[in-house]
């Protein structure tokens, strides 16, 4: 099982998203929020949209591999 949180940006000229691999499981929203705004105050990332301007969203994906053995 892959955790990933997705942190979506509004960027100067569309959208911008950052992904992090297996996040805390104990991250609230504020502290997810405050990160993002964070991110964007250090001006460390620069998309091919531009640069972040603001916090948009952000979401925990869960992906469960399962292999299958064949006959």
């Amino acid at each position: 099982m892959a955790k990933t949180l997705e942190l979506n940006f509004n960027a100067e000229f569309g959208s911008a998203k950052v992904s992090v691999r297996n996040p805390k499981e104990s991250l609230t929203p504020a502290e997810i929020k405050d990160a993002m705004e964070q991110l964007i105050l250090a001006d460390v990332f620069y998309s091919t949209n531009g640069k972040l301007v603001s916090a948009k969203d952000a979401r925990i994906v869960d992906r469960t591999t399962q292999d299958i053995v064949l006959p």
